[in-house]
Order: structure tokens, then sequence, then C-alpha cells
């Protein structure tokens, strides 16, 4: 749990899907965060890693392209995990980045203040950041700075976006997401990775109720066994725990279908990714 988190608190809604595994976020979402002094627009790429798969590939180079729209990069990591291989991995491709980028140290609380100190005193070392910053995203601490000093160094510019207007993504995508959060909470598939949701319609029902159909593509027959458990009691679970979320979400009684369909090895195949969403953003 990290970007996303702090992502959802910066913009005070659940936004993206949050689970405890890295690589959960495969499009870039944005949040709006309206803050007193302006607005901070919030792109979260997915990770930026050494890719193998098409999938993998595909999320890489949508984070590689995020870099050339933005006016300032946040960059996160954990304060217990410190620097990892990964990372630096990151930082490599930063260097070659315009943008002024914050260093965000996070779950602060998680470790004693002098071995923070020493950690940022060594960062520091390790590259031009333009500032450094601890945080809990989870226990809310830091964010105001934060949002101050990313405020403080962003241009001048128009209202982008209206007050009551949180996100531009598209509400199917967003219904998704949460389809998606439920069943990799709840069945810790071995490949979460190999799920996509397609919500193929959202309408209008009797009495105001919201009518979703929803497909969960999964690679394997083995997998679609392990989603729909025992009777069928475990997809009616991850349905009625993400019915409850998206009735949350929109303020309005929810109605949800889903169905689950295996396409093999779906993440090799450039037509179901771009299919799913998955190569150009979401819209």
């Amino acid at each position: 749990m990290g970007k996303s988190t702090l992502l959802n608190h910066l913009v005070a809604t659940k936004l993206a899907a949050i689970s405890r595994r890295p690589q959960t976020t495969r499009n870039k979402i944005t949040g709006i965060c309206h803050l007193p002094g302006g607005q901070l627009i919030l792109m979260d790429t997915p990770g930026i890693h050494q890719a193998t798969s098409k999938l993998n590939q595909a999320m890489v180079k949508i984070s590689m392209s995020t870099y050339r729209d933005v006016d300032l990069i946040v960059f996160m990591i954990e304060a217990k995990q410190k620097f990892r291989p990964e990372d630096e991995f990151v930082l490599e491709s930063l260097k070659r980045v315009k943008a002024p980028v914050f260093l965000v140290i996070n779950k602060i609380d998680l470790v004693p203040k002098p071995e923070l100190l020493r950690l940022i005193e060594e960062l520091n070392g390790r590259a031009a950041f333009t500032d450094i910053i601890p945080i809990s995203a989870l226990k809310e601490d830091g964010l105001d700075l934060l949002k101050e000093l990313l405020l403080k160094h962003l241009p001048e510019g128009p209202q982008y976006f209206p007050e009551d207007m949180i996100t531009d993504c598209p509400e199917e995508f967003l219904v998704g997401e949460i389809i998606r959060e439920k069943i990799i909470k709840l069945t810790h598939l071995e490949v979460p990775y190999a799920v996509a949701v397609m919500v193929e319609s959202m309408r209008e029902g009797q009495k105001g109720v919201i009518v979703i159909d929803a497909i969960i593509y999964v690679e394997k027959a083995s997998q679609k066994k392990i989603i729909i458990g025992e009777k069928g009691a475990l997809l009616k679970k991850i349905g009625s725990q993400a019915r409850a979320e998206i009735e949350k979400r929109f303020g309005n009684k929810v109605y949800l279908n889903s169905f689950v369909k295996v396409k093999q090895r779906w993440r090799d195949n450039p037509r179901y990714l771009r299919e799913f969403g998955y190569t150009h953003g979401h819209h």
C-alpha cells in the first residue's frame, strides 16, 4: 500500500484499487485535489519496472509517457523498505526528466526517528531532489505540508476542472477497478494480474437502480474455478462487496451481474490489451 493510498487521501475519496501487492495500478488514474490556493491534478502511473510480459511493457510505456506531460513528479518510497533495486531503476529514468522531482518517504510511523534521518541523508546524496518530504499517508501525517509544497512548485494556470469533480476516469473504469480490488482481496489469486474486468454496460433500471454487467476475464479454467468458488459462493461474495462499495461511491442502488470468462494468455495478446484498455490509458 502506498501510491494509491496517498492519491486517495489527497483526493479524499477512494479512487484507485488498493492492495498490498505492488503493480495493481495499470492505468493512469487522475485524481483532482481541490485546495484553497489551487488545484492539484494527480496522475497515478503504473510502477516503473523492468518489464517482462507485454502487459508490463504497456504499463511501463504509459508511465514513461506521463513524464512528458507533467509539471512535477512525486517519487515515493517506503521508510522501512528504504531504497530497493527497482527504485534505482526509477531513479535512473528520472534523470532525464526536466520537471522538479519530490521524494516522498511514506510510512514514517513504522521506523524510529534516527533511522529516518539517516535515510533522508543518504537519499539526499543520491539525486537532486527538489525536496524530501516524510509522510504517513494512512495517518495523514505530513500531507498538508506536501500539498503546500506541491502547489508552490506548480505553474499558474486556469482551473482545469470544476469544483465537484474528483476524477476524469470514466465511471465504468472505476467500477471495474472496484470489482478487481475485491477479487484480489478475496481470492488471494497467485496471479492477480491475470484478472481483467470489463464493464460491458451500466444503465438505469427500474426505480433508478443502476444495472451493471461486468465480465471478469482470467487466463485459466483453474482461476475461473477459484473466482466462482464452491457453488458460486465466492463470486457472490465478490459481487456483494463490490456492489456495496459502488453504491457508496455513486450514492445509488446498484444491481451487479458478474460473469467469469477464460481468455488464455490475454496479457500477451495486443488485441485483448487494447480491448481491456491497457494500451493508451483508459479513454
